[in-house]
């Protein structure tokens, strides 16, 4: 009896573990095509003519998944113009010191090479967010989040150059007298959207001619002159 008892016993089969990768991908991915349909729009339409449907539309999916993928059509163009900083929207997940552009100018131990580095960032960066900008800049007139949103994309900007200035500070390379946070001013004039614009789109220079530019100017602002020169 003990025999025929002992067959009729339920085998317990090992549960499946759930593999949520494949879903997680699939929802990044999603994300940033929703993030980059409302780029287009934004650009194509302005803020006011980007609606969410507008949005949702653009990117083939459902105007609740538009909702996921940020907070509101402001929390939409932030992640925009996130993105385009970074360079991409899985990159502007990135902390900032750690993207490659950034790591090039922490890691070159001459303060020209650091120069230089930073300047051959900007071309990329004003391409891409320059046009993200000027919708934003139009919008925060009359939206007092998106004159949040402005202030705090200034503000961070300022953040970033000022550590920027207080590394060539470290390493003795501004020149005497120059306090960092007047070469944090100073870099964040010279490097201003406006200077590309102006050089670049209304001049007709090209990119490496306005990098150039750039890198010898900052130079000759910021750093102290080489012995025997």
């Amino acid at each position: 009896m003990a025999v025929v008892f002992s067959s009729m016993r339920k085998t317990t089969r090992p549960k499946r573990r759930y593999d949520a990768t494949g879903r997680r991908a699939q929802a990044a991915q999603t994300r940033t095509d929703v993030i980059e349909a409302a780029r287009r729009v934004f650009l194509e339409r302005g803020y006011a003519g980007a609606t969410i449907p507008r949005i949702a539309a653009e990117a083939g999916v459902a105007v609740e998944t538009v909702y996921r993928a940020a907070t509101g059509k402001a929390g939409l163009l932030e992640a925009a113009v996130q993105a385009a900083l970074a360079g991409g929207v899985e990159r502007a997940k990135v902390p900032v010191e750690q993207r490659p552009g950034v790591r090039r100018v922490i890691e070159a131990s001459d303060p020209r090479r650091q120069l230089e580095a930073y300047a051959a960032t900007q071309p990329g960066v004003w391409r891409r967010v320059g046009p993200l900008l000027r919708v934003l800049d139009a919008a925060a007139s009359t939206d007092e989040t998106l004159a949040n949103l402005r202030d705090q994309q200034a503000q961070f900007r300022l953040q970033g150059l000022r550590r920027f200035a207080a590394l060539l500070a470290e390493r003795g390379a501004l020149r005497r007298g120059l306090s960092v946070d007047r070469a944090a001013d100073i870099i964040w004039t010279l490097c201003a959207q406006a200077n590309y614009d102006s050089l670049v789109t209304s001049r007709g220079w090209t990119d490496q001619d306005y990098q150039r530019w750039l890198s010898e100017t900052l130079a000759h602002a910021l750093l102290a002159e080489r012995r025997g020169s």
